[in-house]
């Protein structure tokens, strides 16, 4: 696609989005905005969609047994049903032109066979839909959607808007100090993939950075005069514009189009997205494990359930992650053997 765009880095090639993988969590709603928003992004990057539904439920052996089916018939029934009712979906999403392919898998959980799906289209770019029920207990990372922005090596773009998009506002988190020790490279992922999408939508990217307006412990003892604390300041807030800069250099983005906030990232990060009415929050996300895993999910979940756009989380390059490709198939419970406490 030829399109000129000043949001493109100079440094590195802009991020390549050749395919599309789509979570349809239920594929008999009335609305869909994902489904929208992966045709809209499809045509944008001229790429590739697939339509994805797991069928995560369990099946009852006994109930099979009772309507005189086999649970490989069964299975095939739904799956088929299932199936049918996607391709209905892939054709009118064709006659606008992208190419859709269709996908319907027994696996579960959710949020891994998500991911299998993804590996399997060799997939550059999932979307899924923000389920709307509030975390209360955030440190708890049993949520598909949240599971799924953890684990997942392939980006994922959350829908939490059925609006569709017009030259959005993508505004990208970065974090020059890498809190938690994050890789030096997540931020250059950060910009790439929020230049890509900027540009393939004819929008604008944006850049902010949170950073503490004095040193930990600054403020500790008496000593400290009302001059010397606003120097410290001050030279705190340079120190953070410099990192800023230095993150930014070769992503052609205006100084007018970034944001430096001496607040929490939590409110940082929701504060500029309000002020620009952002239609795409870009953040990056690592996987890791104990406290570390703690404080970076509240951080995250906080975000998802407050910020009033979609969200898409990069991971570094080269990242980890423990997902077997192999799926999992049906989950097959006997109502026998749970009424007898098995």
């Amino acid at each position: 696609m030829n399109r000129t765009s000043n949001s493109r880095p100079r440094s590195q090639p802009a991020a390549r989005i050749r395919r599309i993988v789509v979570a349809v969590k239920d594929p008999w709603a009335r609305a869909l905005p994902a489904v929208a928003k992966a045709a809209q992004l499809a045509r944008a990057f001229d790429a590739r969609l697939e339509l994805f539904h797991a069928m995560s439920d369990p099946v009852y052996i006994d109930v099979a047994e009772v309507h005189g089916q086999d649970v490989a018939s069964l299975e095939g029934a739904q799956r088929k049903r299932v199936l049918a009712r996607l391709e209905r979906v892939a054709e009118r999403l064709g006659r606008h032109g992208p190419a859709v392919d269709v996908a319907v898998e027994w696996d579960f959980p959710p949020h891994e066979a998500i991911i299998r799906a993804a590996q399997a289209f060799e997939a550059d770019l999932i979307l899924a839909e923000r389920h709307p029920t509030t975390h209360h207990l955030p440190w708890v990372l049993r949520f598909t959607d949240f599971e799924l922005l953890r684990c997942s090596p392939v980006p994922v773009l959350l829908v939490k808007t059925r609006k569709a998009y017009v030259r959005p506002k993508v505004l990208a988190a970065v974090d020059p100090g890498h809190s938690f020790a994050k890789p030096l490279s997540l931020d250059a992922e950060i910009l790439r993939y929020g230049s890509a999408v900027a540009e393939a939508l004819r929008g604008a990217v944006h850049a902010v950075h949170a950073f503490e307006p004095l040193p930990a412990g600054a403020l500790n003892g008496d000593y400290l005069s009302g001059e010397w604390l606003a120097e410290l300041e001050e030279a705190t807030k340079k120190h953070a514009r410099t990192a800023l800069e230095r993150t930014l250099r070769g992503v052609d983005i205006p100084r007018s189009r970034q944001y430096l906030i001496a607040r929490h990232p939590i409110d940082a990060i929701a504060q500029a997205a309000a002020a620009i009415g952002s239609d795409i929050v870009v953040m990056g996300a690592i996987s890791r494990s104990g406290i570390k895993r703690l404080v970076l999910g509240n951080t995250a979940e906080k975000l998802l359930d407050h910020l009033p756009c979609d969200v898409l989380i990069v991971k570094p390059r080269r990242f980890a992650h423990r997902v077997p490709r192999i799926p999992r198939g049906a989950q097959l419970v006997a109502l026998s053997a749970m009424g007898a406490g098995v």
